[in-house]
């Protein structure tokens, strides 16, 4: 099958407006391939060429440490740029269920033709993370989404710049710092990174580098196994220039989160907190005694009794699979309908009794019993 393009333009259309011209073609390509979108015929051919799908083919794979891998991934042409800070879902196939994580590009902020560097530090409960440890291959591709995410450098220059962060939080202020370098950043930048030995720091040898080639640049690393205080204490901002107008930036364990929010109050530091977590706070388990009612799957015809745990992982347990992404509810990739119900979300406690509205499933948990479109 064939489409010219037509000498005059179909009415609702200019000669000069070749977006919304690829719109019209696609929609009739699409229209004609039905049941099937355009991309799953197109990926019979090559599944790095896309109509629609946003996808990134692994050009450089390697082991930085025993518990990270580094990807290199250079995207269709559907991709956006990223900024600094700002993250992006990863889907890869296993066992043949497609799942999707969220990780941030440790690269400074690129646009539309720049690769994506991603440094992947396996979780023991991480089913995609060990995956891409053990499996990803130069050539292999994978699903991505457009980066997202509010975590970013200010719209002006910091008078001070001071990141902080724990274990795989050091991809996204990474990005921040090197992005501040590129752009020749002059004001000083104080980068306090922990990791539990010297050995699991993956970007040891790359942070060395830019501290020796940037006098502004002022580098802590902190041992938490081998360090009589390798943790986290007011102690470790010592003599920071510019430290009480800072803009202070901190991705990490919660534990870290806290810790730095408790001294950034103390400190008085008039500029807000800029902070991500990368891990869940673990929300208060519902009491199996005070749990009742049932989940409707109704689009899947199944009915589960509620315990009480986030809709997500209750799908799950039923034997769905929901697409989900970082369980953390920032990426919003597992949002489904109510249909009727209340729901709580574990992050806030607030209840939502509306009918017929998107809620996300990893962090809202029923209430009573709930019919979801899923």
């Amino acid at each position: 099958m064939s489409i010219r393009t037509p000498q005059n333009p179909t009415p609702g259309t200019t000669a000069g407006s070749p977006g919304r011209w690829n719109r019209l073609v696609g929609s009739i390509v699409e229209a004609a391939l039905s049941p099937h979108p355009v991309d799953r015929y197109l990926e019979l051919l090559d599944p790095m060429l896309t109509w629609r799908d946003l996808r990134g083919e692994v050009v450089r794979a390697d082991h930085p440490t025993p518990r990270t891998v580094r990807l290199a991934i250079r995207p269709t042409r559907q991709w956006q740029g990223h900024r600094a800070g700002q993250f992006v879902q990863v889907s890869v196939v296993i066992d043949g269920v497609r799942h999707a994580r969220c990780f941030s590009p440790a690269n400074a902020a690129v646009g539309r033709d720049g690769d994506i560097e991603l440094t992947v530090t396996v979780n023991d409960d991480g089913l995609v993370s060990k995956h891409l440890a053990a499996h990803a291959r130069v050539g292999d591709v994978v699903g991505l989404s457009q980066a997202d995410g509010d975590f970013v450098l200010p719209e002006t220059d910091p008078t001070s710049a001071v990141f902080i962060s724990g274990g795989s939080g050091v991809t996204p202020v990474l990005s921040m710092m090197r992005t501040l370098v590129a752009r020749g950043y002059a004001g000083p930048i104080t980068f306090v990174h922990y990791a539990r030995t010297a050995s699991d720091v993956a970007y040891r040898d790359e942070l060395a580098a830019l501290a020796g080639e940037h006098p502004n640049v002022d580098l802590r690393i902190h041992h938490t196994r081998e360090d009589r205080d390798g943790h986290f204490t007011a102690a470790h901002l010592d003599d920071i220039p510019g430290l009480a107008a800072a803009d202070v930036f901190v991705c990490g364990p919660r534990a870290l989160m806290d810790a730095v929010a408790d001294i950034h109050a103390d400190l008085g530091i008039s500029e807000p907190l800029h902070s991500e977590a990368f891990t869940l706070a673990v929300p208060t388990v519902a009491d199996p005694d005070s749990v009742e009612g049932e989940v409707t799957f109704s689009r899947s015809r199944t009915t589960a009794t509620n315990d009480g745990r986030p809709i997500l992982d209750q799908a799950e347990a039923a034997g769905l699979t929901p697409e989900s992404g970082c369980r953390m509810g920032i990426c919003f990739s597992c949002t489904a309908v109510k249909r009727s119900g209340c729901t709580r979300n574990v992050l806030t406690g607030e209840t939502d009794t509306e009918s017929d509205t998107q809620i996300q499933l990893c962090i809202n948990a029923p209430v009573g019993s709930v019919d979801i479109e899923i």
